[in-house]
């Protein structure tokens, strides 16, 4: 009878659970921004947390609700938030587009098998982006991925903004990657500042 009394309780529990989330759901979709914050912070134990919280990025207009959806997509972290996140990348909302950057420095794991797709995105704008995501990005592949942007990319913008960043977290092998670099775009006077100044910072000349 206590075995039969025990499943009877987490069936009970599972309902309710599935209730709950129905709940936090339509929760998110209110008219009261509090209740929508609240509904943010909440759902990220419920099945399909991600694609919920997406779909409610794309149209809220609050931004401290906002900001805890991007916190709970962190939370999240799995692929749909990952690719959702990234999405955020692409969009003329600014704001949107920084906020997105710092919650995937949160998810160095997660980001890291993708970052060499980011690095050669076919727009220069997302390849920047995703330097910057490198900033905080706790990983030990940062300044691999960073050399390998000032020897390939095209885009100067890019390296400029890979070179200020190895300038800060770089070490003795990109040395003769921003070298090159300056051999690369020897008439773009940024960039010969820029890779002095990274290759000073990083030898102590």
């Amino acid at each position: 009878m206590a075995l039969k009394k025990s499943n009877i309780a987490t069936a009970s529990s599972d309902e309710n659970e599935v209730k709950d989330c129905k709940t936090i759901g339509q929760n998110l979709l209110s008219d009261d921004a509090s209740v929508r914050r609240w509904a943010a912070r909440d759902i990220t134990h419920c099945d399909g947390a991600s694609m919920m919280l997406l779909d409610q990025l794309e149209v809220e207009t609050d931004l401290s609700v906002r900001q805890v959806i991007l916190t709970s997509l962190t939370q999240v972290g799995d692929s749909e938030a990952v690719e959702g996140l990234v999405r955020c990348l692409r969009t003329e909302d600014a704001g949107l587009r920084n906020e997105a950057i710092e919650a995937m420095k949160h998810l160095p794991k997660e980001i890291a098998p993708i970052m060499a797709c980011l690095l050669n995105d076919s727009d220069p704008d997302v390849r920047i982006f995703a330097v910057n995501i490198l900033e905080s990005l706790c990983h030990p592949d940062v300044e691999q991925w960073l050399i390998g942007v000032i020897r390939d990319d095209e885009h100067i913008n890019v390296c400029a903004t890979a070179v200020d960043l190895l300038g800060e977290v770089g070490s003795e092998k990109s040395t003769q990657a921003l070298q090159e670099l300056k051999d690369r775009f020897d008439e773009e006077p940024y960039i010969q500042f820029a890779a002095d100044l990274a290759i000073k910072r990083i030898t102590g000349d």
